[in-house]
């Protein structure tokens, strides 16, 4: 088979009648089957439990999005069964054929585009847009390790001597444990779990307790790709529970993880200790979050900053480790700049998503609901509040964007990650001091700068310690195979998910050497 070259899925353009009418279809689609009740997934067998987990939808509380069963200890050790047991087949499985079961989902998931945005509507209250690109994501996944894969099934050559002959190979590792994370409940859950998949391990998969639902239909659209029972196992469940048990298993060979930094390090101490009955060290691949900070300097497109500061602080609400929030900006524009962002925020509309209209929906749940409240309480003591501050979890889980201005460096809301629809303004004497500023955080994930001064864009690249940084554009919005994504610090282990280098934290190197 001849593969068309990797190009990244298109975002779908909602201006045109013909695709407003194509995504209110999968809306309707979605909302008939509205509370369905899904099973566990192990070893190909369907178990439902009793215990649920009840996902509803962020916009309207009332609404249940689906019931999805609940792993418990038992259940999860008879998964890591299942995946151990499956590992030892599906290993040798040939890396085209894995490859291919990746094209075939995306395929499916192409097809079925809308109705997965859809899901992503009512479970994670995401815009048409944010949602859209996050079903694109996940197919972009899928097509770029499927690629990669094969790119890298011969191995790399090194050297032979003279009646010899030596070969460099990568294999999998064994039973990985993919956490996933709400905020993007589709692409980031599809490209964590089919990177393990594709390089020739097995999974047991665990989602957010949030967004479960798009997940176990995902897990559909694999077994109707063609993936053997027992590659990938569905359990979703309680971290408390079955998430430590996992983690700590011997079993275990790695873990895949997306959240936050505290329950990023937490994996990563527990992955670390060797547990009775295990051979290996446990690997951690971990993306944990950010505090991310736009810089403007003087010479800058000032109309550019704002929109770059306001899209990039209150796409989906937010909830993004890349989104911005922190803008450090030069004194000599830093008015300017605030009093721009400031009108284009009164501009922006807060609601249900169901309305293509919405620029911004709900946050996740009650707990960042509650989270992001006192954030903005801190920041009232912290700066000036220029617009926003309030929230309503009447019926949904909404609050306004909110900018806060004239805020020290060293405040709490320029230190910790809120994790929603607030942004902070600090002030800087000049570029240099703005780059410190933008460096005085214990994350390292992404960072802009506008300016059209070359000299700032060439030490930016040199200083500014993020692992994505974007010049005269906003700082959220990576695309898998053009801006491999992945930062420093406390915003993981350096992986970049989307990028050349990434199956092979899922593999290991095995030399052969044959004398002839």
């Amino acid at each position: 088979m001849k593969l068309i070259p990797y190009k990244h899925e298109p975002f779908t353009d909602f201006s045109k009648e013909e695709n407003q009418k194509a995504f209110k279809e999968g809306l309707e689609l979605v909302d008939s089957y509205l509370g369905q009740d899904y099973p566990l997934t192990i070893g190909g067998e369907k178990i439902t439990t009793e215990d649920k987990i009840v996902s509803v939808n962020p916009a309207n509380k009332e609404q249940v999005v689906g019931r999805v069963s609940k792993a418990s200890r038992e259940l999860a050790e008879k998964a890591m069964n299942e995946a151990y047991e499956t590992f030892q087949t599906w290993r040798k499985v040939k890396p085209e054929t894995r490859a291919d079961i990746l094209f075939k989902a995306a395929a499916i998931v192409r097809r079925r585009k809308h109705e997965f945005s859809a899901i992503l509507v009512r479970e994670a209250g995401k815009p048409w847009n944010e949602a859209d690109a996050d079903t694109a994501e996940a197919i972009d996944f899928m097509e770029y390790y499927g690629r990669q894969m094969l790119r890298i099934a011969e191995g790399f050559k090194v050297e032979s001597r003279p009646g010899e002959y030596n070969q460099f190979n990568y294999i999998p590792l064994g039973v990985g444990v993919v956490i996933s994370p709400w905020n993007f409940a589709f692409a980031i859950m599809a490209g964590t779990a089919v990177a393990a998949i594709v390089s020739g391990n097995t999974v047991l998969l665990k989602p957010a307790s949030t967004t479960p639902v798009v997940a176990a239909k995902f897990i559909e659209v694999l077994e109707e790709a063609g993936l053997p029972k027992g590659v990938i196992n569905f359990i979703p469940g309680s971290g408390s529970e079955m998430g430590d048990y996992i983690v700590d298993h011997p079993k275990t060979r790695f873990v895949s993880f997306t959240g936050s930094r505290d329950v990023g390090t937490r994996i990563y101490e527990r992955a670390a200790k060797v547990n009775p009955g295990q051979i290996w060290l446990k690997r951690v691949i971990a993306e944990m979050g950010g505090k991310d900070t736009i810089v403007v300097d003087k010479e800058a497109d000032l109309e550019l900053a704002a929109k770059s500061i306001v899209a990039s602080a209150f796409g989906f609400s937010g909830q993004k480790c890349s989104a911005c929030s922190r803008a450090i900006i030069v004194e000599d524009v830093y008015d300017q700049v605030l009093e721009r962002a400031v009108e284009l925020t009164k501009e922006l509309t807060l609601g249900d998503t169901t309305d293509r209209e919405t620029f911004m929906g709900p946050v996740n749940d009650q707990a960042a609901f509650d989270k992001i409240m006192s954030y903005i309480e801190i920041g009232k003591e912290e700066g000036e509040l220029m617009i926003g501050g309030e929230g309503d979890d009447s019926k949904g889980y909404f609050i306004k964007p909110t900018i806060f201005a004239h805020v020290d460096p060293e405040a709490r809301i320029m230190k910790e990650e809120i994790f929603g629809p607030v942004v902070a303004f600090a002030k800087a004497k000049d570029f240099d001091h703005a780059i410190e500023v933008a460096n005085n955080t214990e994350y390292g994930l992404t960072g802009a700068v506008i300016t059209n001064n070359r000299a700032h864009i060439e030490q930016a690249r040199e200083d500014f310690h993020v692992g994505n940084l974007y010049f005269n554009r906003g700082c959220t919005g990576a695309i898998v195979g053009y801006q491999p994504f992945g930062g420093f610090n406390m915003s993981g282990t350096d992986s970049k998910a989307g990028g050349p280098d990434y199956l092979l934290l899922h593999m290991q190197a095995k030399t052969t050497s044959e004398m002839l």
